[in-house]
This record gives structure tokens, C-alpha cells and sequence, in this order.
């Protein structure tokens, strides 16, 4: 190949090519595109390779035109020009091979920045990831300190295994033990077996709620009765309970013994109790509310809409707390409970207003009423005979169905006037309702009424 033909394919090759006479002056060069031309400054013709680089790489540049001859080329060496935009500078990985016949070098670069702006991205990374490690471990200096300096017993436990990962000192002095040998150890050897359905109750809702609070146990051998209180948290991908301890003291105001059975008796009462705060949602429940709303767990009722499961859509709920609000208490509120399954319970409420330094709570008794005497409802062979069953039924059945039902009670009503009037004389009595005998007597079989005027029969035979 010619030298036009073996200059064209170095220029192709390469980023940068230049030719360097004996003098270190750049005689010619190419630049496989404009960008980087732009960049270095693209004016090399006539001036020395030396002055194009950054001072600390000058050497490099004598190192390649000394080392450069022709059997083999020199290794790559790199250096960097300045930014003809002043930006940062152009890092150019060069080679260099001597020309036999003339005094001449042929050096070839190749363009760093893409590896340059990667390692700095790298380098800005390894940082970050520094930084954040520093960060972690602070704060967990931080939060190991307050949890083995703190009065408060805390425990955290395995939420699958259920058993101890680790005890603070104030938890240790707690149950007796050490610390450092309770690790691994049962959380339900910690209690009394009268208490183990608690913490397994205490366990699986926590599983489902953001917070269980005030759980009442006896701690194992001790008689000492404690609440606790705990939320689930995830580490290294396992699922850990925070789990705090307060111990319950006698005449210790609202944690007294007294009214920690109080609490228990309210709990496993029969009747369904709920505690609402202000906005009407579900702050507590008992047993009994569960079952008739068909839930599992409280955990699922806890910060609900109470009408989810209360009253009549849009009807008895807002009356029920508007006369809570007025007068401070209410009995025998008569509405009904929705259940989860599509169930619906004819409940009595009496409710009262909890006032208090903030926001108000309510607290709610709830008795199924089931059947009694009277109450019968629509769409059954018994219909209604007063106006207060009617105004009992309103909100319970579409108007469509009341209207036809009360309709079919002033006709009952009428038939048996007239029927009263004509002394049982069917014929009489149907040209009083203006009825044909035909139509008079399918009324009487409808409403239950053929054994009435059987004296009279054969007067109607006859036509009479």
C-alpha cells in the first residue's frame, strides 16, 4: 500500500492521528469527527505535540516519541489536552510506531472520555454508597445506644419462629433473665400459660395492623401483670415485632388492676361493644362486634367507617351521633347490622358521648334483638296493623313494596267492615265495596277470609 492509502485507514482506525517530525512538531493529523476536533481545538498543524497536553503529561509525550521505533510500537500512554471550551480536560490514550525511511513518528489516540465520565460516575457512586454507610451506621449507634439506655422494656421478636432476637437491660430486669442468654428462647415462655392465648392473639394481629396496643398478660412466675403493645417492622427480609412492656401497677389511675378487669369484662361481654372516635371510625371492639359483623380480626374494624357496618345507608348512622352529640346518650336506638357476608341483624343501640381534654370518643353497646311478639316484617302471610309498624318499616323496605302492602291492609280492613256491617251476607257486603261477587270472594281466598259467611252460603247460591 501507498502512504495516501495507509495514512487513510490510521485516520479511520484511530480518534486522533497525527505524524510528528524528528522535532516533535505536528506536520499532519486527523480526527475521525468534527465533535472532537472541536473539543482539542482542531489548530495542530506546526506546533509541537508537547504543548498540546497538560504539564503533568508532557513526560508521557517524550517517553512515546523516545520509545517509538519501527519494529514494534510503544505502549499506550495516557494523556490529557485541554478543553477548548474550558470545560473538563479530554483524556487521548496514544501509541506511537517510528517510520523506517523518513525521521518521522505516526502516533494513533483513542478517545477516553465515555471511560472517563464512567469511572467518574463510578468513583461518585463508591461515594454515595460511603456516605450512606457512615449515615446507617450512625444511626444505628444512635438507636443501639437509646435501646439499651432506655427505662422502657422493649423486646424484638422473630414474628415467624416467635421467638426472642434480643432484650433490652430494662426488659431483662423485667422477666429476670439474661440478656444475653435469653436469644432464641420462646416468647411464650416468658408468660403465664393462662396468658399464651393472648400473645398468640397479640402475635397474628399485629401481623395484620400497623399497631396493637394494651394487651393484658401475666409475666411467668413473677404474678406481675404487664400490657403490651407492638408493630411489625422487616429486617434482612424477615418479619420482627417491636414489642413494648408496661407494667401494671394497683391505684396507677387508668392501669389499676380494677380497671384492667373492667377492660377484660367488657372485652368477653356478650353484647358488642365499640369505642368511635370523632370521626367515626373504629378505634376499638369487642368479641361480640366481631361476630356480628363478621370479621376476623379487630385489626380489620380499626380505623373503619363505623356505618361500613352500622344502620341503614345514609339514614340512622348520622341520626344516631347527632343525638349523641345533643344529649350525651342514647337507648334503645333501633337499627341494624351489616355483616361482611352480606347478612343483616336487627340491632338496639344505646351509645353514650366520652368528652375529653381533645377530640371526643363514643362508646357503643349493640344488642341483637332477634324476634319478638309484634314484630313482624313484610313479606310474610302477617301484615302490619298499626301506623307506628309502618313508620318501624321506613328505611327497611322500598316504597314501592310498603305502598302495595299498605294498599292490601285498607282493602283487608274494608272487607271485613263491610262484612261486619252486612253481618257476614258476602253478596251484601260486595255491592257495598262495589265488587262483583266473582272479584269479592278472590279477595276473600287472598286475604285468608273464606271461613267467614258460611251461613250465608246458600243465599248466594240462589242469588240473594
Amino acid at each position: 500500500m501507498d502512504a495516501v492509502t495507509t495514512g487513510a485507514l490510521v485516520a479511520v482506525a484511530a480518534d486522533v492521528s497525527l505524524v510528528v517530525d524528528k522535532e516533535g512538531a505536528i506536520i499532519d493529523v486527523a480526527f475521525s469527527n468534527a465533535d472532537l476536533a472541536k473539543e482539542l481545538g482542531g489548530k495542530w498543524l506546526g506546533r509541537r505535540w508537547a504543548d498540546l497536553v497538560t504539564s503533568e503529561t508532557r513526560p508521557k509525550i517524550d517517553d512515546l516519541l523516545h520509545e517509538a521505533n519501527p519494529r514494534e510500537p510503544t505502549r499506550w500512554r495516557q494523556v490529557n489536552h485541554p478543553s477548548a471550551s474550558g470545560g473538563a480536560d479530554v483524556p487521548v490514550r496514544y501509541c506511537a510506531v517510528r517510520i523506517e525511511t523518513e525521521s518521522r513518528v505516526v502516533a494513533v489516540g483513542r478517545d477516553l472520555r465515555a471511560l472517563a465520565a464512567l469511572q467518574r460516575r463510578l468513583a461518585d457512586a463508591q461515594q454515595d454508597m460511603e456516605r450512606e454507610y457512615a449515615r446507617i451506621r450512625d444511626a444505628e449507634k444512635r438507636y443501639r445506644l437509646l435501646f439499651q439506655l432506655s427505662n422502657e422494656p422493649v423486646a424484638i421478636v422473630d414474628a415467624n419462629s416467635q421467638r426472642i432476637v434480643e432484650l433490652n437491660p430494662a426488659a431483662a430486669t423485667l422477666f429476670g433473665v439474661d440478656p444475653r442468654r435469653i436469644s432464641g428462647t420462646s416468647f411464650n415462655e416468658l408468660f403465664e400459660t393462662r396468658s399464651r392465648q393472648a400473645i398468640q392473639s397479640f402475635i397474628a394481629a399485629a401481623r395484620l395492623a400497623p399497631r396493637v396496643d394494651n394487651v393484658m398478660v401475666e409475666i411467668a412466675a413473677k404474678g406481675v401483670r404487664v400490657l403490651i403493645s407492638g408493630s411489625l417492622f422487616r429486617q434482612d427480609s424477615a418479619a420482627h415485632l417491636l414489642v413494648l412492656f408496661s407494667r401494671v401497677e394497683a391505684g396507677a389511675g387508668p392501669r389499676s388492676e380494677q380497671d384492667a378487669n373492667l377492660l377484660q369484662m367488657v372485652v368477653a361481654m356478650p353484647e358488642a361493644f365499640v369505642v368511635i372516635s370523632s370521626d367515626l371510625r373504629v378505634v376499638s371492639a369487642n368479641a361480640a362486634f366481631l361476630d356480628l359483623a363478621q370479621v376476623g380480626v379487630e385489626a380489620q374494624t380499626r380505623g373503619e367507617k363505623i356505618e361500613r357496618w352500622l344502620g341503614r345507608p345514609s339514614i340512622d348512622v348520622g341520626i344516631l351521633f347527632a343525638n349523641l352529640r345533643a344529649h350525651g346518650a342514647v337507648r334503645h336506638f333501633s337499627t341494624i347490622v351489616r355483616g361482611e357476608l352480606g347478612s343483616n341483624e336487627d340491632v338496639e343501640v344505646a351509645g353514650v358521648l366520652l368528652p375529653g381534654a381533645g377530640d371526643p370518643f363514643y362508646g357503643l353497646t349493640i344488642r341483637a334483638v332477634g324476634w319478638r311478639p309484634g314484630s313482624e316484617r313484610l313479606g310474610g302471610r302477617e301484615l302490619p296493623r298499626t301506623v307506628e309498624h309502618f313508620i318501624d318499616l321506613v328505611g327497611r323496605v322500598p316504597l314501592k313494596s310498603l305502598v302495595r302492602e299498605t294498599t292490601d291492609l285498607i282493602e283487608r280492613l274494608c272487607i271485613e267492615a263491610a262484612l261486619e256491617l252486612t253481618h257476614d251476607n258476602r253478596a251484601a257486603a260486595a255491592e257495598m265495596l262495589g265488587l262483583s261477587r266473582q272479584g269479592f270472594y278472590a279477595k276473600l281466598r287472598r286475604y285468608g277470609l273464606g271461613d267467614l259467611g258460611e251461613d250465608d252460603s246458600a243465599l248466594d247460591d240462589d242469588g240473594v
